[in-house]
């Protein structure tokens, strides 16, 4: 079986140790159905007969049964799980919590005194602080208790108590820690939904919100449902989030990728998907729907609305579900670009139900809130029949119920504070002040990776991260080669070495073959830029310098 993997076509035939330095996922030109079984040659062999002497029998059998095989290995376990990779929280990522463990134990041991995580869009890992209101309308309804005692009126605003008394009574029981409808609380629904109408300015439906852990689940579910064999395809952006190929992996599909047009500032152009879709096809691949990240992850481009509406015609065109990851949507930095829904764009065309399937996705990991581990979101699902709908309901209900701290947060997201609430003008400059200085944050960074030799990286328009591509010397992708690991794995792994600094490496998520890149959050705090900067320039130059010849 051929695999996409770091930008390169591999045949099956290839060391299996050799991808192990890759993300690897099912790519659309595979030239067999499936992944081959295991051959019965891999199961354990059968127990050998006990011996005529009941003392060596005894012996015999303790023998065999310290020398038993475990009856899970990764020759038994399902190969769809050897084949997805994650590369955010990979071999790096590893290597740097060894590194951090080293720090504590040995302060002093390293060159240099804390280890900087820029592989994840984890804000309040890296000093970012909750939202005021929104933790304590947590706080209130989660100890209900506080609501009747005389000090709370004191310590907490006015509109969180009127809010958590409002969220307590749509919950029943008024218990946090109770299991909810399988879709998430209703009340909760309507006050998501009434945020999505208030935000594109067409009707949302309560009933077509699913909350779920955060955005992933979410994303896996719809893959799931889409995906029969792995003769179905999903387009996927590349470079894309490796959430994409793994949950297609997973779920026994196909990626079928487009390439985002890296010279003009990753654009997305339909022409492409034009034909991917006609290859994809052509090799008897039945495409379901195309996966938009917008904005753009791990990329930062924000879609115009024109680009957003030939891409909504393609979809209804060709008879895609159009599943739109717009997690980022409050992560918008520039003046001249500002977020549109798809499903707005799609309503604005006066495409309604029976013309196109979008599934929007949103957390609240991500935006000014970055509420990672309370694990809230939610993927609002329009264009499905009854029939089907039905089936995505059963599909949530396996899973019983997303959790309700998660659920609540969602809802305060999409229904934040209002001009006349006592909380606004806190919860506006809270806003502000994490949205102004994750620009400037973006600025920084962006200048000083283009000033590096053989780097070049365009504009964050929007998210949370930097996607610069490097141009490393042929010397360096040698030793890289030597090394059995990609060039931007070899420069990620020397950088952190080096300098404490964790990125993941553009193979991770999928590049133009040839080229190499690295993903860096934007995430650590102001005050870190000036270090973070500084150790990236020196590292760079020594390491072009000692590849150079």
């Amino acid at each position: 079986m051929r695999r996409f993997v770091s930008g390169l076509l591999l045949t099956s035939s290839q060391n299996r140790s050799s991808l192990s330095h890759h993300s690897s996922f099912r790519f659309f030109s595979s030239s067999s159905s499936s992944t081959s079984p295991l051959s019965t040659s891999d199961s354990p062999s059968s127990p050998s007969s006990p011996s005529s002497s009941s003392s060596s029998s005894s012996s015999s059998s303790s023998s065999s049964s310290a020398a038993m095989p475990s009856p899970v290995t990764l020759k038994t376990i399902n190969p769809k799980v050897l084949e997805c990779e994650y590369a955010v929280r990979g071999e790096i990522v590893t290597l740097a919590q060894r590194l951090q463990q080293e720090l504590q134990e040995k302060p002093g041991s390293l060159p240099f005194d804390e280890i900087l995580y820029c592989n994840i869009g984890n804000p309040q890992s890296l000093g970012q602080q909750p939202i005021t209101f929104f933790r304590e309308v947590l706080a209130l309804c989660d100890h209900p208790a506080l609501l009747d005692k005389s000090e709370t009126q004191g310590l907490f605003s006015a509109d969180a108590i009127e809010r958590a008394w409002q969220i307590l009574d749509q919950i029943p029981g008024r218990a946090t820690g109770a299991y909810s409808h399988s879709q998430g609380i209703k009340g909760l629904r309507d006050a998501i939904a009434a945020g999505i109408e208030a935000r594109d300015g067409f009707p949302s439906n309560p009933n077509d919100i699913f909350l779920t852990d955060g955005a992933s689940p979410a994303v896996h579910m719809m893959m799931q449902l889409l995906t029969r064999s792995e003769k179905d395809g999903i387009l996927c952006p590349i470079p894309q989030y490796p959430l994409y190929s793994a949950s297609i992996v997973l779920h026994g599909g196909t990626l079928v990728p487009y390439y985002l047009d890296e010279a003009t500032g990753w654009g997305l152009e339909v022409s492409e998907l034009q034909k991917q879709l006609e290859d994809a096809k052509s090799k008897g691949i039945t495409v379901r729907a195309l996966v938009v990240i917008n904005p753009g992850n791990p990329t930062g481009q924000v879609l115009s609305k024109d680009n957003q509406r030939d891409i909504v015609e393609f979809c209804k065109n060709e008879g895609l579900v159009l599943l739109a990851d717009e997690v980022y949507q409050e992560n918008v930095y520039v003046p001249d670009k500002k977020f549109h829904s798809f499903k707005k764009i799609s309503r604005s065309l006066g495409y309604g139900e029976e013309d196109i399937s979008v599934v929007s996705f949103q957390s609240v990991s991500k935006g000014y809130y970055g509420e990672c581990g309370k694990r809230g979101g939610y993927m609002e699902v329009t264009g499905f029949g009854a029939d089907v709908r039905e089936q995505i309901y059963k599909v949530a209900s396996v899973n019983l119920c997303s959790n309700i701290s998660g659920q609540i947060l969602a809802s305060l997201v999409m229904s934040p504070p209002k001009v006349g609430d006592e909380s606004y003008e806190s919860y506006s400059m809270e806003k502000d002040g994490i949205l102004l200085s994750l620009a400037r944050r973006a600025k920084a960074l962006e200048d000083a990776l283009n000033s590096l030799e053989g780097v070049t990286c365009n504009k964050a328009e929007g998210a949370m991260y930097l996607f610069p591509r490097i141009h490393l010397p042929e010397k360096a992708i040698k030793a890289a080669e030597a090394a059995k690991t990609a060039p931007d794995a070899f420069y990620a792994h020397r950088l952190l070495n080096a300098t404490g600094i964790v990125v993941v490496p553009g193979s991770g998520f999928g590049q133009v073959p040839g080229t190499w890149h690295f993903r860096c959050t934007i995430l650590p705090q102001e005050d870190k830029i000036p270090a973070i900067v500084s150790r990236l320039t020196d590292f760079h130059k020594g390491f072009m310098d000692e590849f150079r010849g």
